[in-house]
This record gives structure tokens, sequence and C-alpha cells, in this order.
């Protein structure tokens, strides 16, 4: 039997886990625990901020489905704004492909959290809350490109948990070193996923159509 196919070793109980990761025991305490907050604390805002990148994490109640959605802007563009103090997030949710996947799993469950990247940083900065989707005007026009190019919802998070995690998956992954990139022509092209999983997809086409639409389509 594989190694992975081997249940005996399975950690499924609170004990099991903490037979192998002891309870965290000050000094060390204060690094992994005391950095915990209710809010975006004035220390923790200039990284979301500064985050041109993040990852949102969302549970449909209905199918126990669970979904990891990227989100992105800069410049002018914000992420995200933090509001109340730092108690909540607005997250303008722009153009994309209509799949709706977090927005459907926010209906059943607003349960939500964020991993926030920022380029050059090996911190991350996670933060857990409660999301609904609001359509008001004000509201979307806080978030315009352009003039008149307007998210057509926006996430209003109440922020409930926000911490940081240390740079260490980033410094083993070399997340941010030149050195580590990967050339985009040494992985299969958006085209031929497309063309090997949809029955006449012409992905070639796709493919030297996708810079200019996706620059044309970003808001």
């Amino acid at each position: 039997m594989s190694p992975w196919q081997d249940t005996q070793h399975d950690l499924c109980s609170l004990e099991a886990l903490r037979a192998i990761y002891p309870e965290p025991r000050r000094p060390q305490a204060a690094a992994t625990l005391d950095k915990e907050c209710d809010h975006v604390h004035p220390l923790y805002r200039p990284f979301i901020e500064a985050a041109p990148w993040c990852v949102l994490a969302t549970h449909n109640g209905l199918t126990d489905g669970l979904d990891l959605s990227p989100r992105g802007d800069r410049g002018a563009a914000k992420l995200v704004e933090v509001v109340d103090g730092g108690r909540t997030l607005l997250l303008p949710d722009r153009r994309g492909n209509n799949r709706i996947d977090s927005l459907r799993n926010l209906v059943a469950d607003p349960r939500i959290g964020l991993l926030f990247l920022i380029p050059g940083v090996g911190e991350a900065i996670r933060v857990q809350g409660r999301a609904r989707i609001s359509a008001h005007p004000d509201l979307c026009q806080r978030f315009a490109m352009g003039g008149d190019k307007l998210p057509r919802a926006v996430l209003v998070i109440a922020v409930s948990k926000v911490f940081f995690q240390c740079a260490r998956a980033a410094t083993r992954s070399g997340l941010w070193d030149a050195a580590t990139q990967i050339p985009r022509q040494q992985l299969p092209s958006t085209g031929a996923v497309l063309a090997a999983l949809s029955q006449g997809f012409d992905g070639a086409d796709y493919d030297a159509a996708l810079a200019e639409r996706q620059r044309q389509t970003l808001y």
C-alpha cells in the first residue's frame, strides 16, 4: 500500500495533533499568539494597503464546497479599502469570468478568509471575517476606474481576526527571488488547456488573442 493511501497514521484529533505540534510557550508564544487582533491594527494597515494581490477563501454551506479565488489591483485602483477604524474592509469585485463562485458561496455562507501578499515582502497578512455583497451605487462609484468602469458589487467584510504569517514559507519557496521565476512558455498555455478539455476549441486562436483581450477587459 502506498503511504498516502495508508490511514493508520492519520492525525484525527486535537490530542493527536498536539502530540506532534506542542502548544506554543512563552516567549515564542508572543510571536505566535499575541500578534492576533480582532480588527486591522494601525501597524497591520500599511501591509494591507500595500498589497496588490490577495487570495479570497469562501465556503459553500449548501454543498460543503470550498473555494479559493485570486483578487488583484494596484495604483489608483485599490485592491481593498480599510474603513471603520479597521473594523471593516471594502473589496470591489472587479471584472471576471462571471462564474461567481465566491459570490455564490457568500450568499450561502458569509464566512470569508483573505491572504494578502506584497511583492518583495516575506510576511503575509491573514484576515478572517464575514462578508455581505453590496451593489449600492455610491459604494460601487467609490471604486470607479476611468470615471465609468465600476465594479458590479463590493464585498463589505466585517473583520473578526487579523494576524501576520511569518516569512518562512516565502523564504523556503524563493517566492520573490527573480532567479526562481519560470518562463510562462515552459508551461501549457491557457489555450492548450482549454482545447484539451473542450471539444472543438481553437486553443491557438485563443492564445493569440488572450493578452490583448485581457488588457482591454481589466475593468
